[in-house]
């Protein structure tokens, strides 16, 4: 089993330090444009013979924005991948389309031949990235299980929950369930993780693809029930080819890069450089004005004892000098209060402190006293929880348990 003395879970601070080392190139224009084309070539299709219910369904949800969460982006690409497969299969082609054998008709065989190839390929990347990364969150936490029977236990059930899910998914299809049904089960068995400093990251591109693979499968799906009243023409097909071809390429490329940026990532990291990255993203100054008669106030959050409270702040002087009242309180669950530092009145002031309980701390800069002048305050503060090696943990744990 690894230790993870000295190691806390990874924070959003830390994520943003870490994705700034992996900025994804953006998409090309063409997504846009293309998306676009397809658009209005369903909106062509569906003006000359109005869609059904379930079609209608299906616009619907194309010109809506997709889901703000990653896993369940990747879902849907898969889930619209299949579709689209399922479509491209000789068996499902418009009768009219099997049954011809002209040279152009021919022709369109091979490009549709040629589409399904692509996107089968696409489908086995994502499938196989979908699982290595199930895979590797596994057995990363299995790391750090002790290796005894909780470790055997947690594989057993791990393994005895695929089962039962696969079972589901069986049972679904062999009752007649439709891709779309599958795809349901499969994201009602998925665990959301609301990451959302990767979705802000990450996720537009993704969004983006999303869209328009349900555009390519939207247009191929009225296409083909409408396929003898709307032949497709030349530009049209060549548009689809294009499209298929930029979405395949794109969602390849994103998959190849988010598998480098998931590998690359720890689960934990130390508890030195999560308060390094916490003391950093609170390194701005912050500057107020506190009016003439009112006070400023900060509440600081305290988890754990022996965490450090410090503070930097000035007055912002004009022609005359100026002070402002500062003091320090705490209050407890019971509400409470415990005057820590006692009040004062500085023009400026460092200063720290190492709390010796958990709750809430107050700093207040005070300008009650003054009738006419308004005070420019320019401040800083930092909450910085304390690091214990496992030595101190051992001790702590020791204690509790005597």
């Amino acid at each position: 089993m690894a230790s993870t003395g000295g190691l806390v879970p990874i924070t959003r601070a830390f994520l943003a330090s870490y994705y700034e080392k992996y900025p994804f190139d953006p998409l090309p224009d063409d997504v846009s444009r293309l998306s676009s084309q397809i658009r209005s070539f369903i909106q062509d299709l569906i003006q000359g013979f109005p869609p059904t219910q379930g079609e209608s369904l299906l616009i619907q949800e194309a010109d809506t924005q997709p889901p703000h969460k990653m896993d369940e982006n990747m879902w849907k690409n898969r889930e619209n991948i299949e579709e689209i497969l399922f479509l491209l299969e000789r068996p499902h082609w418009p009768s009219v389309l099997q049954q011809s054998s002209t040279a152009e008709v021919a022709e369109f065989a091979t490009t549709l031949g040629q589409l399904k190839d692509k996107f089968q390929a696409t489908l086995t990347i994502l499938e196989s990235f979908q699982s290595r990364n199930s895979e590797r969150v596994f057995n990363t936490v299995m790391t750090y299980m002790p290796q005894d029977f909780r470790g055997t236990l947690i594989r057993q059930q791990k393994e005895r929950s695929e089962r039962n899910k696969q079972a589901e998914v069986d049972a679904l299809i062999n009752s007649g369930g439709s891709i779309r049904d599958r795809y349901s089960l499969l994201w009602k068995q998925q665990m959301d993780r609301p990451m959302e400093e990767q979705r802000q990251r990450y996720g537009p591109p993704l969004y983006s693809l999303t869209r328009m693979v349900l555009f390519i499968r939207l247009f191929l799906s009225l296409a083909w029930l409408r396929f003898e009243a709307f032949k497709l023409n030349r530009l049209q097909i060549s548009v689809l080819e294009e499209a298929v071809d930029v979405y395949t390429t794109e969602l390849q490329r994103f998959i190849n890069f988010i598998s480098e940026v998931f590998a690359n990532s720890p689960f934990f990291i130390s508890a030195e450089d999560a308060s390094m990255l916490e003391m950093r993203k609170n390194d701005e100054y912050k500057e107020i004005t506190v009016p003439a008669g009112k006070s400023y106030e900060v509440s600081l959050t305290v988890e754990s004892i022996n965490s450090y409270i410090a503070w930097d702040f000035s007055l912002v002087q004009g022609k005359m000098s100026m002070d402002i009242g500062f003091s320090v309180e705490y209050t407890n669950n019971g509400g409470e209060k415990t005057l820590i530092l006692p009040y004062r009145r500085y023009e400026s002031d460092q200063g720290n402190f190492s709390t010796c309980m958990a709750g809430n701390y107050k700093l207040i800069w005070d300008n009650s006293y003054s009738a006419f002048f308004k005070k420019a305050l320019r401040y800083k503060v930092d909450c910085i929880p304390p690091v214990l090696e496992e030595s101190e943990k051992g001790s702590e744990r020791n204690e509790v348990e005597e």
